[in-house]
């Protein structure tokens, strides 16, 4: 292969900035045509806004819980919802100005505008962009990745207005908390929204049409987290399959299937998302695509027309910022001829950011079953745990896979306050091929919630000895 020297990326969210740090530090000429937004929705819609907005819901359930620890404040504390949000967009915007910063920083020339591909230039790739100001510019590279990212699905029957009917890119105009809100889908999108808003003072309604929330995940996980929901006053229904939405002045009216209503003050709709790949002449190009519009990739995020290459939301893979900063570097890697190794979803760690929060990796009972079936298991209460008794956490648990005979740590679920932080022990356990036995053995600290995991490792090695 030719040393690749012109990259040109689309789409300038984790996919993208990430690839073209990396293109840049390796030497290459890189453009990155954006249209939303240096950040793309990770940055500016989706991940840090929800998160920064679930920090302060945090904060409520602290204080909320706090009586059980003998504290009592005496007073109502209450949310200022258009002071969170504009905190919220602050702290988005100013992490977009960062990304910018450093990609102007590594030499990287950042292009406003649409993008899409255009006819083969002889051995290169042709980049048509559609700039604000009306001018077209035409850029030849030696490789185009694709990073355009994935928008909210909506319903035809439900559609969002901005005020009441709200996608989760609209929540952060609101300037007031709802007071009655109706969040309907049960993914990881609504049931981390609904425990937030929940948390905040909201009065929330939580429409799944399965039988439990997080219906992808597993199901002891969730289990746990639809009871703590519960008990914390809001409304699940689940199998409730909503059919449509409709505002009636300052109220609205969710209509299910089976012909129930739900009314409310506001409703988020969280259903799902789509690609973002419509315009980019992928067909053209000769770009495969799924029939839900996902562009086709291989396992170093080659499409199927030469030189081209596509990463994150768009691909369909798997929904993560941090995915989609991997599958972006791959690429680049193995467009400029580096060595590349290619992406393995067994090791991807993810973490649901609800309270408490839920962080897995590797196989858990969901895919091991239906892959390998053949592992060892041990699930540890987080109520047996001392520092989680200090602490007033009951609701959760420590749960990890072994390979059976060689004790090799296949994953892990984590239920538990800060599981994010908790997992990555496990993912080194995952990554490195460690057994139960070597995580047993090293040391932690006392009182503290990673002894659960250590004990559990401990565990898996009794059972294996028995």
């Amino acid at each position: 292969m030719e040393h690749v020297t012109r990259i040109v990326i689309i789409g300038g969210g984790p996919g993208g900035y990430e690839a073209a740090l990396v293109a840049a530090r390796l030497g290459a000429q890189v453009t990155v045509v954006d249209r939303d937004g240096v950040g793309g929705a990770a940055v500016l819609t989706d991940c840090v806004p929800s998160k920064t907005l679930i920090a302060t819901a945090d904060v409520m359930t602290t204080i909320q819980d706090a009586p059980a620890l003998g504290v009592d404040g005496g007073t109502v504390t209450t949310v200022d919802l258009a002071r969170v949000n504009e905190r919220v967009l602050a702290l988005a915007a100013k992490q977009s100005e960062d990304i910018t910063e450093d990609l102007v920083k590594a030499g990287v020339e950042i292009v406003r505008g649409f993008a899409k591909l255009a006819a083969d230039g002889g051995g290169t790739v042709a980049v048509e962009v559609a700039a604000p100001d009306g001018e077209d510019l035409l850029l030849e590279a030696d490789a185009v990745l694709l990073a355009t990212g994935a928008r909210p699905r909506e319903m035809a029957s439900a559609q969002p207005d901005g005020e009441r009917i709200l996608t989760w890119t609209q929540l952060y105009r609101l300037e007031e908390l709802p007071a009655e809100l109706i969040v309907v889908g049960s993914g990881v999108t609504g049931a981390e929204f609904a425990g937030a808003y929940q948390a905040l003072g909201s009065q929330v309604t939580l429409v799944s049409s399965r039988d439990r929330v997080l219906p992808g995940e597993d199901e002891d996980a969730a289990r746990v987290l639809e009871e703590v929901f519960q008990r914390r006053g809001m409304r699940v229904l689940g199998r409730s399959r909503a059919a449509s939405a409709v505002r009636e002045g300052d109220r609205v009216v969710v209509t299910l299937e089976d012909g129930r209503t739900v009314t409310g003050t506001h409703v988020l709709m969280a259903v799902g998302s789509l690609p973002n790949t419509e315009g980019l002449g992928l067909a053209e190009a000769g770009v495969q695509t799924t029939p839900s519009g996902h562009i086709v990739v291989d396992r170093v995020s080659r499409t199927t027309a030469s030189n081209v290459y596509a990463a994150g939301d768009c691909t369909g893979l798997l929904a993560l910022a941090s995915v989609a900063a991997m599958q972006g570097r791959i690429a680049v890697y193995h467009a400029l001829g580096e060595a590349v190794w290619p992406i393995n979803l067994k090791r991807v760690s993810a973490n649901i950011f609800t309270s408490p929060e839920i962080a897995t990796v590797g196989r858990t009972t969901f895919n091991a079953e239906s892959g390998d079936p053949r592992f060892d298991v041990v699930k540890l209460p987080l109520a047996t745990n001392p520092r989680a008794k200090m602490l007033g956490f009951m609701d959760g648990f420590v749960k990890l896979y072994a390979r059976p005979g060689s004790g090799t740590v296949l994953g892990g679920v984590i239920v538990a306050p800060r599981a994010s932080e908790l997992i990555h022990s496990v993912s080194m356990a995952v990554d490195l091929h460690l057994t139960v036995d070597q995580v047993a053995s090293v040391f932690t600290v006392y009182p503290s919630l990673s002894g659960s995991i250590a004990e559990a490792a401990r565990r898996l090695h009794s059972d294996h000895e028995d």
